[in-house]
């Protein structure tokens, strides 16, 4: 909401400076969001009158004129503006002048003429774009006044911030209402008298869907001269909240919508084919807005229609069809109540926005239509002439204002301030809020404006508003300061972020809502939870997977020459609950797990000369999970299996304790392929609560004794997982006492013997090698030679019985 400071003072006049009002604005709400002087500041610039003009003798373009500065003698200034006319009023740069742009003038000689100063255009003055000709002052200024207090260019213009809630501050009475409630300033109303009605002309209106519109007046107004100039004053303090003026009858609607806020639209009476129709718009219908957009039209959208063609979009916007122009000599004026149901959303839908539906949208008074019209009409009659027929106002359904009660103690206990009765009372006077008291208790009826009053809590938020924030003391709160220790065995998500960025990994930050074709690619999800209005079409489902951001973050910095990325995120997908897969969703169906995903792409390590370069792997990877997991990646598991966005042969599930917990793999060579990498980068994904919980350590005997090492390289069936050799070793020192002596086992060595060829071909190796290291070691005393044979022998037992290994010569 943009308006000039002088255009408030109009209605109300507080003994306040600029910077005091905007403050008292500001701490009541109503922020200040930008506060500057209506024109750029200049000094030096004065009235003049173009007293005689004469060619230049050596320049076609230029003229000589001799101009009345009202100094008592004539100056000499070389223009070459194309209007620049004996007898016009100009705005005038002496010598010694600086202009916007710390442009200083000075005494000049043009083809030979000297020139002593510089008649301005309105560009070059700082007040709008127009620099094709002199700017042209009102012949009544004296010659020789200052232009700033001439043209009150001293003006300051506010730019307030609102709230969405607070729709009745869209207009200067708005803000002035507040301003009224913030000082006691009287207020001084703008004219709203009846107009005497000559003719008795009437257009009649039919309003078929009350649930569109509630309210619905207007007028006849006969003979207008659409050609008038409109008012300087009201040119002035249309640019200066920011609208273009465009001809008489619509500034006179953007004024009051400005002033009053109250959006009207003027219809070319000769234009309208018959009776107008208030309606729902019906498919198939068309209609040319005043932009020059055609759009289609639909059972949402509210429509008047006249003789059955769609003529405006109603609170939105009027057509073509019907718009006034400078030939218009009859029209139609109309005010109405909208319902802002019926008009949010709408314009979004057909990408703009209108003023008119930035105010219904949120609320429009429902009860000063009539008033506002007279209001219009008389500016019309003013400035365009013309006579008024009599004023047409049908009432269909309004806003039922159910009275708010607010308790006294309530307010008191949620401002923390011991406010008086008489202070609410006094507070709810000057906000001009029908009020009665039943006790402590205040029964406050809304008015018609005010659609942001429906709960207690609004009415505590305007006593705190008019009390004033700055008169809330700032109180401590009185409660023991108790220091909470974090649990040892449970790691935040900040924890987790550093540990993974210790990894050499960076974090990355992507939107929740992805391309529906990565979820079916990466996640195969083909029912994947849907935005019913997505910021983009190609971001219109909710993620289930962090891989493909993943991907998509690598591919950025792959196009942009980066040879090396390691990238991961913490975030949350969402998916779909069993339950209600079928069925309608709801946010109760939907489950929104926290997730961390990690990606490494190009060499392993950084370029280096100690090391050779090499593409990092999977096991790479499966190493910083492991380290994610810490004192528990004993406890993980690899298992194959396929996933949709991993090699069908180089991926696995992770599990930990039977539990499904995530998926590492390098990229399928289809995503891989489609992303244009080089190399396939290796990715994880884990579920954040497992990462989460950890477990306390154990004290343990540090043993003097010497550690023995031993090996058993063992034959085994091609098909048996290494792991299941080490989950039977720490099954047997588990059961078996005399194995507690086993301290860790580890694969060091897997061994295969090639095909051999034949007349059917090669035949694959049915069994393998697999070499395993022990540590032993007593706490008490030294091992010897017969108690490790023993525990040696046990474990190969062990191992025999369950998985049919045997030694290897």
């Amino acid at each position: 909401m943009q308006f000039p400071e002088s255009w408030l003072r109009s209605l109300v006049d507080p003994e306040l400076s600029t910077d005091e009002l905007a403050h008292a604005l500001t701490m009541a709400g109503l922020e200040v969001d930008d506060l500057q002087p209506a024109v750029p500041p200049f000094s030096g610039v004065v009235v003049a009158r173009i007293e005689d003009i004469a060619p230049h003798p050596d320049a076609d373009k230029l003229r000589v004129c001799k101009v009345n500065d009202g100094s008592g003698e004539l100056l000499q200034i070389v223009c070459g503006a194309p209007n620049a006319a004996a007898g016009i009023t100009v705005p005038l740069a002496r010598i010694g002048a600086r202009l916007p742009g710390d442009m200083k003038i000075g005494k000049a000689k043009m083809r030979g003429v000297e020139s002593f100063g510089m008649l301005c255009s309105a560009r070059e003055l700082g007040m709008s774009q127009d620099h094709s000709g002199l700017m042209i002052l009102p012949e009544s200024l004296v010659p020789g006044a200052d232009i700033r207090q001439a043209l009150d260019l001293e003006d300051m213009v506010f730019t307030l911030k609102l709230t969405p809630n607070r729709a009745d501050c869209l207009s200067i009475l708005g803000v002035a209402r507040e301003v009224v409630a913030l000082t006691g300033a009287p207020m001084h109303l703008p004219e709203m008298a009846p107009v005497a009605v000559t003719i008795d002309d009437r257009l009649p209106v039919k309003v078929s869907a009350p649930d569109l519109c509630g309210r619905f007046a207007g007028r006849v107004i006969r003979g207008v001269n659409a050609r008038a100039a409109s008012p300087d004053w009201m040119k002035t303090r249309l640019e200066r909240a920011g609208m273009r003026s465009i001809s008489a009858l619509v500034d006179i609607s953007n004024y009051v919508m400005l002033e009053l806020g109250r959006p009207t639209h003027v219809f070319d009476l000769d234009k309208v084919p018959g009776e107008l129709e208030v309606r729902w718009g019906r498919a198939g219908e068309n209609l040319e807005l005043l932009n020059g957009q055609t759009i289609a039209l639909d059972e949402t959208v509210g429509v008047i229609t006249a003789a059955g063609q769609v003529e405006s979009l109603a609170g939105i916007m009027g057509g073509e069809g019907t718009s006034v122009t400078l030939d218009t000599q009859n029209i139609f004026v109309e005010a109405a109540f909208w319902w802002a149901e019926a008009i949010a959303g709408r314009p979004r839908r057909f990408k703009f926005s209108s003023e008119a539906s930035h105010r219904y949208e949120r609320g429009v008074d429902y009860a000063t239509i009539p008033e506002h019209l007279e209001r219009i009409t008389a500016l019309i009659l003013q400035i365009c002439g013309g006579q008024a027929g009599p004023l047409q106002d049908q009432v269909l359904a309004l806003p039922e204002r159910k009275p708010v009660r607010m308790r006294l103690t309530r307010c008191r206990r949620v401002l923390g301030v011991p406010v008086a009765g008489e202070e609410v009372a006094d507070i709810f006077t000057r906000l001009s809020l029908p009020f009665t008291r039943e006790g402590d208790d205040f029964i406050v009826t809304p008015p018609s404006y005010r659609f942001d009053i429906n709960i207690e809590e609004d009415l505590i938020e305007e006593v705190a508003r008019i009390h004033g924030f700055e008169s809330i003391p700032d109180v401590p709160p009185m409660a023991r300061a108790k220091m909470r220790a974090e649990p040892e065995n449970h790691r935040g998500p900040h924890a987790l972020r550093r540990l993974v960025a210790a990894r050499d990994y960076q974090e990355v930050v992507n939107y929740s809502f992805v391309e529906a074709d990565w979820e079916r690619d990466y996640a195969g999800n083909e029912e994947p939870v849907r935005l019913l209005n997505p910021i983009a079409s190609h971001m219109s489902v909710m993620r289930s997977s962090l891989i493909a951001g993943l991907v998509a973050n690598i591919r950025h910095n792959a196009n942009r020459k980066q040879t090396r990325v390691r990238v991961f995120e913490l975030g949350g997908v969402f998916l779909r609950d069993a339950a209600v897969a079928d069925g309608p969703l709801s946010v109760a169906g939907v489950n929104q797990p926290m997730r961390l995903a990690g990606a490494a792409w190009g060499p392993a390590v950084a370029e280096q000369w100690g090391e050779a370069s090499r593409q990092v792997d999977f096991f790479d990877v499966k190493m910083d999970v492991e380290a994610l997991f810490g004192v528990r990646a004993s406890a993980l598991r690899f298992t194959a299996a396929k996933h949709p966005a991993l090699h069908p042969g180089r991926s696995a599930r992770i599990e930990l304790d039977g539990q499904a917990v995530g998926w590492i793999g390098e990229l399928h060579p289809r995503w891989a392929q489609q992303a244009e990498l080089a190399h396939a980068p290796v990715v994880f994904e884990l579920d954040v609560a497992a990462l989460q919980a950890g477990v306390m350590p154990a004290v343990g005997e540090i043993s003097r004794q010497p550690v023995v090492l031993r090996d058993l390289a063992l034959w085994v069936k091609a098909d048996t997982p290494a792991q299941a050799l080490l989950d039977t070793v720490a099954r047997a020192v588990k059961a078996d006492a005399k194995l507690s002596v086993v301290r860790d086992a580890r694969l060091f060595d897997v061994w295969r013997e090639k095909p051999q060829g034949g007349q059917g071909g090669a035949q694959i190796p049915t069994e393998k090698s697999l070499a395993f290291r022990f540590w032993l070691q007593d706490t008490e005393v030294t091992l010897d030679e017969a108690r490790v044979s023993e525990c040696m022998a046990h474990l190969l037992d062990a191992l025999s019985a369950a998985h049919g290994a045997r030694l290897r010569d």
